[in-house]
């Protein structure tokens, strides 16, 4: 078997894939240390691998970021929230997380290091060494895919291909425009890795996120994911990790934010509803960008009111949901049902649409169930989620974050009533089963620890050694 060191952003969406990796390769029998944030060491001993914290210059706790980076909230949301966090959320860090790496690494001299693709330090530690002096580095992508491509537009803006060659150079404009912008994020980020003793090169955080990588994995399938021609070699679509029997609502899993969800009472009335022709409409706004219930969910339960034929299952991530709920819409309307946490991975399958702010694992999550979407956030990557379920003819972008009542039912209505939808997200479905994450990560790994590691776990045929070149990298 082999030693593995795991590395994630203390923030719950990038903690609990990683998480969900590591327990995975523990129980095979995998040596595995989770180097992470504080507040999740008692979820990651249950779950099996010895913990290790990162150093307080790189913890934090991602459920209040204002006592952290009170700077922030002063920025708006959209690119310029994203560049400010790449900048001090996720650079600043460096240093403590490479010295935490390598400290880690003296005491437990692992042969694969496998980090979340924002945990920057994991690129520190690639660029910093041949591959022959340290331990195989794979990248994980809990995001959507962002690499330079002349096929697609600049990442983080939410905009489709190209259509054509007049689209493909105005794509270029803008990438331009935005690398001149980019130029004091990027002079900031090399020096942080300086601090760090690394040299980050020229080019895009982008490129350096996924090449430095020996193999990038993308927690995703090809179908939900943009063609390139020029799509890096390192890359592999992995599948979708499943979400948990313990999940929360969809975009953490119950282990990572330290709850366990139960079926409420009304619990019966899913199937009830289902057998008698019932839509059960599923709305969440996640378990970080939740506090203002009022862009989404209160409008998706106003929107849908009048709506005898469906039922509308408010899954929020909040324990003070009911109240925060009461205080936008006194009188919850009678085919409504609001709750805190619920089990997302038993109520994925008894749903007929999804309502989201678009996080990248419950969005997929639902994908893997055949379950349409209606998309809506304007932080940190889901304007590219939106665009990808627009683009897959999954479900309908609605290219904003705060939808009125009228657009809300509109794209409900267009979801409900146009089979294409429900056609194209079960033809992913068949793909994301066509892949099994975990088992195609154990293989890899084994594969880049050599000899001794153990034949890898079963898992689907021909999704493992015919993709991975991993010998060329040793």
């Amino acid at each position: 078997m082999s030693r593995i060191l795991v590395a994630a952003t203390p923030v719950a969406g990038h903690h609990a894939p990683l998480l969900q990796i590591a327990r995975h390769l523990s129980g095979l029998g995998h040596e595995v240390v989770f180097l992470g944030g504080s507040r999740f060491a008692a979820q990651v001993e249950a779950a099996g691998p010895a913990f290790r914290a990162l150093p307080a210059e790189a913890d934090y706790d991602d459920r209040d970021l204002p006592a952290r980076f009170p700077g922030r909230a002063a920025v708006p949301a959209g690119p310029a929230q994203v560049l400010w966090d790449v900048k001090h959320i996720f650079g600043d860090p460096v240093p403590a997380q490479l010295a935490a790496l390598r400290e880690a690494l003296a005491a437990f001299p692992a042969s694969v290091v496998i980090h979340d693709n924002l945990f920057l330090g994991g690129v520190a530690l690639s660029l910093g060494a041949e591959p022959g002096d340290r331990p195989a580095v794979f990248g994980v992508g809990i995001s959507p895919l962002g690499v330079d491509s002349r096929d697609t537009a600049p990442h983080l803006l939410g905009l489709l291909p190209p259509a054509d060659e007049a689209e493909r150079a105005r794509y270029a404009e803008l990438a331009a425009t935005m690398a001149e912008r980019a130029v004091p994020l990027m002079e900031h980020l090399r020096g942080c890795f300086a601090a760090a003793g690394v040299t980050l090169g020229e080019g895009s955080l982008i490129r350096h996120r996924v090449q430095s990588a020996d193999l990038f994995l993308q927690l995703t399938v090809a179908g939900f994911e943009y063609p390139r021609s020029d799509l890096p070699g390192n890359v592999r679509f992995v599948g979708a990790i499943p979400i948990e029997g313990g999940s929360g609502t969809g975009t953490a899993s119950g282990a990572a934010t330290g709850n366990t969800p139960q079926a409420p009472a009304w619990w019966p009335e899913l199937a009830r509803a289902r057998a008698e022709g019932r839509r059960v409409v599923v709305v969440t706004q996640g378990t970080l960008a939740n506090t203002a219930l009022g862009r989404l969910v209160v409008p998706a339960l106003r929107a849908l009111a009048d709506r005898p034929d469906v039922l509308v299952v408010a899954a929020t991530g909040r324990p003070d949901a009911a109240e925060r709920i009461a205080a936008e819409l006194p009188e919850l309307p009678a085919n409504a049902r609001v709750a805190g946490f619920v089990p997302f991975a038993e109520l994925l399958p008894l749903a007929d649409l999804l309502v989201t702010n678009g996080g990248y694992g419950g969005t997929q999550a639902a994908l893997a169930h055949g379950v349409p979407l209606v998309v809506g956030g304007d932080t940190e990557d889901k304007p590219e989620v939106a665009a990808r379920v627009e683009w897959s003819g999954t479900g309908v972008n609605l290219r904003t974050a705060d939808p009125s009542d009228e657009e809300l039912r509109a794209a409900v209505d267009s979801v409900l009533s146009t089979p294409s939808y429900r056609e194209r997200a079960a033809a992913l479905a068949e793909e994301y089963a066509a892949h099994d994450a975990l088992a195609l990560i154990d293989g890899l790994v084994r594969e880049a620890a050599g000899p001794g590691s153990g034949p890898a776990a079963p898992g689907p045929a021909g999704t493992v050694s015919d993709r991975s070149d991993l010998a060329k990298l040793r």
